[in-house]
C-alpha cells in the first residue's frame, strides 16, 4: 500500500483512513491519536482521544474531565490495532509522555513525530528512533541556522548573572508544560538548592510533575512575596508575564527567556530580554538531520516549520521528501499564553 493512502493531509490535521483516526486533529474529529499535551496538537472536543497517561492527564488538567467523550492509555512500546492498521508508541523526547506514532499497514510503516528533540531532559523518556519507511519530521527549528548548543551551558549564564546581582531577581520566561520544568530541573543539575518561584500559571502542571515522580527540589508561589524578599531569587512565568505590568512586583528584574528562537538576536531585543537562554524542546538543525538518517526512512515528509530547507536537505542525500503543508501548528511561544482564567497577577 502506498503510503500516501495511509496517511492523508486534510484541513483537521493527518487523517489515516484504513485506521478511522486522526492524529494531532486541528479539529473535532471521531477518534483522535495525540502525540503530545501542548495545545497546538492537544485540543478538545474530540469523539474518543488515544493518548500515553501523561498526555491525557495533561488535556484534563488545561480543558477539564469532559475534554473528550471518551479516552484510552496507550504506554510507551505498546502496540494496538486498529482497523487495518497497526499502531505502536514510542517516546518522543518532548515533554513528558509525549510520543510518537508508528503506523504499519500491509507491510508499510510511517512515524509520525509529532514535536520531538535529542537532547538531554531530565523530566521525560528520551528520544528513540523507530526504524520506518517514512518518516514524518517537524522541522520547529530547521535552519542551519538553528544549533541549540549545550542547554546546561545556558543555565550556567543564568546562575552567573544571579552570582553577579544579588539585589536583582531574575524572571525566566518558559512555557508552562515541558519547558519550565526541564529549566528547573537542569537548575537543580547545577547545584542551585535555593527555593525558586512560580508564577501561578506554572504550579498546576509544575505540580503534576512532581508528582510524576520529578525531583524539582523547593518550589513556592510568588503570589504575596514581599518585593524585597525576591532580591537575589529565580521565579518562572509564562513567556507572556515577563513583558507584563506583572513584573513591577520585582526589585529591578533581569528578564530572561529560554527558547530555541534566542538563538536570533533580533527576537530578544524585540522581546525585551535582556538574557537570552537558547533552551529549546525541539530538535535543532544538527538533531532534525541525524534523527532521519537514523530512522533508515527513505521518504521523509516535513511539516510545522521550516520546510523548504528540510526538504531540499533530504533531496540532496538522495531521499524522497516533500512538505505536507499542515496548518494549525506551531512553536509554542506563539500558542502558550495565560490559560483561560488565569491573570498575570496569579
Amino acid at each position: 500500500m502506498r503510503p500516501q493512502d495511509i496517511l492523508i493531509p486534510e484541513p483537521a490535521g493527518l487523517l489515516c483512513k484504513p485506521g478511522g483516526f486522526h492524529i494531532d486533529p486541528v479539529r473535532p474529529v471521531d477518534r483522535a491519536v495525540i502525540t503530545h499535551g501542548h495545545s497546538d496538537h492537544a485540543r478538545p472536543g474530540h469523539g474518543a482521544v488515544l493518548a500515553t497517561r501523561e498526555t491525557l492527564d495533561m488535556m484534563r488538567l488545561r480543558y477539564g474531565e469532559n475534554f473528550a467523550g471518551s479516552t484510552q492509555e496507550i504506554s510507551y512500546g505498546e502496540s494496538l490495532k486498529l482497523g487495518d492498521v497497526t499502531i505502536s508508541c514510542h517516546p518522543a523526547g518532548h515533554v513528558l509522555g509525549s510520543a510518537q506514532i508508528a503506523v504499519t499497514c500491509k507491510g508499510t510503516c510511517i512515524v509520525a513525530s509529532g514535536d520531538y528533540k535529542d537532547a538531554h531532559d531530565p523530566t521525560c523518556t528520551p528520544f528513540e528512533v523507530v526504524p520506518c519507511d517514512v518518516f514524518i519530521t517537524e522541522a520547529t527549528f530547521g535552519l542551519p541556522v538553528f544549533r541549540h548548543g549545550d542547554a546546561a551551558d545556558e543555565v550556567r549564564k543564568l546562575l552567573a548573572s544571579v552570582a553577579l546581582f544579588p539585589e536583582r531577581a531574575h524572571l525566566v520566561g518558559a512555557y508552562s508544560l515541558g519547558k519550565a520544568q526541564r529549566v528547573i530541573k537542569l537548575i537543580r543539575e547545577a547545584g542551585y538548592d535555593a527555593p525558586i518561584y512560580l508564577h501561578g500559571a506554572m504550579e498546576k502542571i509544575t505540580s503534576y510533575y512532581q508528582q510524576r515522580g520529578i525531583d524539582l527540589g523547593e518550589l513556592r508561589p510568588v503570589k504575596g512575596v514581599k518585593k524585597a524578599d525576591l532580591a537575589g531569587t529565580i521565579t518562572l512565568a509564562p513567556p507572556s508575564a515577563t513583558s507584563d505590568l506583572w513584573t513591577r512586583r520585582f526589585p529591578d528584574p533581569v528578564t530572561a527567556f529560554a527558547s530555541g528562537w534566542m538563538r536570533v538576536r533580533a527576537r530578544a531585543r524585540q522581546r525585551g530580554i535582556e538574557l537570552p537562554l537558547i533552551i529549546s524542546d525541539h530538535a535543532d538543525w544538527d538533531g532534525l538531520c541525524a534523527t532521519i538518517g537514523a530512522t533508515g526512512a527513505g521518504e521523509i515528509w516535513v511539516t510545522h516549520g521550516q520546510e523548504d530547507a528540510l526538504v531540499h536537505w533530504c533531496q540532496s542525500k538522495g531521499l524522497i521528501a516533500r512538505p505536507l503543508a499542515l496548518v494549525g501548528y506551531g512553536d509554542e511561544e506563539e500558542e502558550e499564553s495565560l490559560p483561560a482564567g488565569e491573570s498575570a497577577d496569579a
